[in-house]
Parts: structure tokens; sequence; C-alpha cells
């Protein structure tokens, strides 16, 4: 028998929901890069329904307690009393996801004699200390493009959002007003603006894909350049480090994983040299920005927006600045839990678990870590500390 101990968000303040405002999803099967969607043996939930949080259980309580196995699912994560932590030291499996991360830290890791296995329910494995799985031999596997064009159509529109000032807009009709005048003084056409990703990988060059109808100058840098033929269709211009390409961009969107390069990479000083009233978008992880960095740029002007849905830590606390700075379109971590994601990211993970218990191996494009290094997705996108 595993014990299995899983963190999901807490359910809506109303409780789960009794109806859903569509019947269903639709199915995909596939990925633009040809990746087939996750394919476990079966599936115990209907998809479009809520998976994520905490009643939701990712559809896993028949499938693992049918096989023998034990599942805690729990929201309490943080602290000396929490549920996380009480259950932590007996357990074989951790499961989380990002948008709700349950941080595997080395210290955690130490007091986890059992573990083997970490699964991100999701994309995003940095709330797990990567080098202290390799070090324990512990496996660290996540459900890879179940949501990357989830975020990548929330990454268009928090661009058009900020652009076309549509929360303030939508304020003044909540509050009865009709004020055009105040709504249009910040608002302007995304068309013809210089847009840059920082990363085309899966969800930045999704990102490229469906700006380009939008009739902006595209522009990316990443340590891994597309193919020739990616830029010429795409018609985007590759820079080789981020300071070459937030000078020329109007709209900057960070789609980059956090590891020990890109952590406060948007500082003060890489601020400054983007175009004043630039816009900046980030749903990659919040500690690429420095979070007073940022809340200075909009207060002076440097930048005319901010917008994501990733903070740090998470959840935020109520005084975090980044809730109350001006000109902000922040969320809660939702982008790559909506609904539909959520169908294909749960589905991944009883995949990967069906593969761990039956001693099958773990498709190479989910593994972050494996057998005491970066494997897969990992070793394409992390760099492990030096030693």
């Amino acid at each position: 028998m595993a014990k299995v101990l899983c963190v999901l968000y807490p359910d809506p303040v109303e409780g789960p929901p009794k109806t859903y405002a569509r019947d269903g999803v639709p199915e995909i099967l596939s990925y633009p890069n040809g990746q087939t969607a996750p394919t476990p043996e079966r599936i115990d939930f209907t998809p479009g329904q809520l998976l994520g949080s905490v009643s939701g259980e990712l559809g896993l309580r028949n499938f693992l307690e049918s096989a023998g196995h034990l599942l805690v699912v729990t929201s309490d994560k943080d602290g000396a009393d929490s549920v996380f932590e009480r259950e932590l030291p007996s357990a074989d499996v951790v499961i989380s996801q990002p948008f709700w991360p349950a941080y595997l830290t080395a210290e955690r890791f130490a007091r986890a004699p059992n573990l083997r296995l970490a699964i991100t329910a999701g994309i995003g494995s940095d709330h797990v200390d990567l080098n202290a799985a390799i070090e324990r031999g512990v496996t660290v596997a996540e459900v890879t493009y179940s949501n990357s064009v989830s975020v990548s159509e929330h990454v268009v529109m928090l661009i058009l959002s900020l652009v076309r000032n549509y929360i303030p807009s939508y304020s003044w009709v909540v509050k009865g007003g009709w004020n055009i005048a105040d709504c249009v003084s910040r608002e302007y056409d995304l068309e013809g603006m210089d847009v840059g990703t920082v990363a085309a990988g899966r969800i930045g060059t999704a990102v490229l894909r469906r700006l380009k109808p939008f009739d902006v100058i595209l522009h990316y840098t990443d340590r891994h350049r597309l193919p020739l033929e990616v830029e010429q269709e795409l018609g985007v211009q590759y820079h080789p480090d981020v300071e070459s390409l937030v000078r020329v961009c109007d709209v900057v969107t960070i789609n980059a994983p956090l590891h020990p390069e890109t952590e406060g990479m948007f500082n003060d000083a890489l601020i400054a040299t983007m175009k004043r009233g630039a816009y900046l978008v980030n749903t990659a992880r919040g500690k690429i920005c420095d979070r007073d960095a940022v809340v200075r740029a909009l207060e002076s002007g440097q930048l005319a927006g901010y917008a994501g849905d990733v903070w740090y830590p998470q959840p935020a606390p109520p005084d975090h600045p980044w809730r109350t700075m001006p000109w902000n379109g922040m969320t809660p971590h939702t982008s790559g839990t909506s609904l539909s994601a959520q169908a294909r990211y749960a589905a991944g993970t009883r995949e990967i678990l069906e593969c761990w218990f039956s001693g099958q191996p773990i498709r190479d494009e989910y593994l972050i870590v494996h057998a005491g290094s970066l494997a897969g997705a990992g070793a394409h996108s992390y760099t492990a500390a030096k030693t």
C-alpha cells in the first residue's frame, strides 16, 4: 500500500458547484507538436467539472482506494501544524499544483524518508527543490503541455485588457457611470505594436501564434532558438538576450520557467531599459519579477501596466503590494486551471500514477527529475545546481 498526499486549492466559498455553466468541454486528443493528450487506462470523473479543488480530488479516490492505496487530500499546506506537514513524513507520493503549491523544500524532503514520487498536477515544478529531489533519488513529474494553450489564451486576454484599458472601463460601468473620456484616456490599439516573449517554448510559441493575426511585430528570446521555418512562418524576430528584446518592445510577456538564471530577472535595472509606457505580462512565475521594482515602475510611469496571475508566495498575503499597485490586471493563479485544463491534467496525473504503480516507464515528456538527474522536459527547461 502507498500513501498518496494530495494538496489542492480550497473549494468555492459557497461549496462545490451544483450546476455548471456548460455541459462539457471539447475533447483534445493531441497538442500542436503532435504529443498526445493524457491517455490513462480510464478516468473516474466527468470532464468539465471542478477537479482541481479539494472536493474534486483530481478524480483519483476510486482508482487509488480500489487498488488498496491511501489518499489524503487537503488544502492546508503551510505551517508546522498544517495537514500537509503532519502527513508528509509517511507519504510515498506527493501531488501538488502550481496554483496552490505545497513547497517541497530540502527540509521537507529530509522529513519524508518514504517519498519516491512528486507529481505536479499541471506544469511548472519550481515549487519542488529539484536538487534535493536529485540527491534523494525522488522522481519529479508534471503533466507537460496539459494547460499550455490555456495559459497562452490567458496571456492574450491580459495583453488586450491592459492595452485596451478594459478593467478601468468595466469598473466605470459597474459603478453606474458612462465616463468615455476617462476610459479611453489610457486606451490604445494593439495593432502595429512590437510584442515580445521571454522564452518561446510551448506556451511562448502558442502566444506568438495567437498574436500574429493582430498585425503586431513579433519578437522572442530563448536559449533554444526556434527552427528557421517557424521563425519565418510567424514572422518573429530572434534576440540573443532579454536586454535586446525589451528595448524594442511595447509589450513583453514572460513565459519562462523559474530557475536561478531567471529569478529576479525583471529588476529595476532591466525595467529601466524598457520603452517608457511598455506593458509587462507575467503568467510564468512571480519570482521572475522583482516585486517592488514592478510597483515602482508603475508608480513612475515607466510601465503603463502590469498583469499576470503568478505571485510569490502563493497564495499572496492580503497586503501584497501587487493587489493595490496602479494599472494592474492581476488575478489569482488561474490561467492554467480552467475547467478544460483540469480535465487534462487530472487525466495526466492518473496516467503517471498508473505507470508508477505498474512499474511502467513514465512518458519522457512528463519527467522533470528521474534516476538522480534532470530528465525529459526537466533537462530542457531547468538548470541543476553546480556541485
